[in-house]
């Protein structure tokens, strides 16, 4: 078993969502490293109202019980790597959702970016970054953007390009070292 534990977070829970195919093939890619563990997190086993918190997440006085299982569930690991349809020019509503319900189980860990959409997702990932620089999560940049008119058939099926399978090894070799050193520095702290 690795030291690291990387969650993929399943950005999209609408109905016939492109986005678990994604995340199925991240995780597909991702088994067998050695340097890390990586686990699907599907935001649909995690119903989070809209934000319902009184206090701000960075005072971390979580009231409600949804809010305090996601927070250990995020506690639990080193990085991400936050699977993102584009919607209209940014990330969806409830993946900024459950990203903004915790503020300290984010900080000082990695996270890596792929995004799906008509232009690949790209806009979606820039908004990510901003709101991971807020809550002190260290970005790589090897990115992944699939387009929905070569790497989907039918618009619908995930059938990504070859292409895809050398930079998803940079991803995960560059979110498993910033993992580890943010971990190193969590532990020493």
């Amino acid at each position: 078993m690795a030291d690291l534990k990387i969650a993929v977070i399943l950005g999209s829970t609408r109905p016939g969502r492109n986005g678990k195919g994604v995340a199925d093939w991240v995780v597909s890619k991702a088994a067998g490293r050695s340097g890390a563990d990586y686990t699907l997190i599907d935001l649909l086993d995690y119903p989070l109202p809209h934000l319902d918190e009184a206090a701000p997440a960075s005072m971390g006085q979580y009231a409600g019980d949804h809010t305090k299982n996601w927070a250990t569930t995020i506690a639990g690991f080193d990085g991400f790597v936050f699977v993102t349809p584009e919607y209209n020019h940014s990330t969806s509503g409830v993946l900024k959702n459950a990203i903004d319900y915790l503020y300290g189980e984010w900080n000082n860990k990695a996270a890596a970016f792929v995004s799906y959409g008509a232009l690949g997702g790209a806009r979606a990932i820039e908004h990510l970054r901003a709101v991971s620089s807020e809550l002190q999560i260290a970005h790589v940049r090897q990115q992944l953007s699939f387009s929905l008119f070569s790497d989907f058939e039918n618009y619908s099926s995930f059938a990504p390009q070859a292409l895809h399978d050398d930079a998803a090894t940079t991803l995960f070799d560059q979110l498993e070292a910033w993992a580890g050193a943010l971990k190193d520095l969590r532990q020493a702290a």
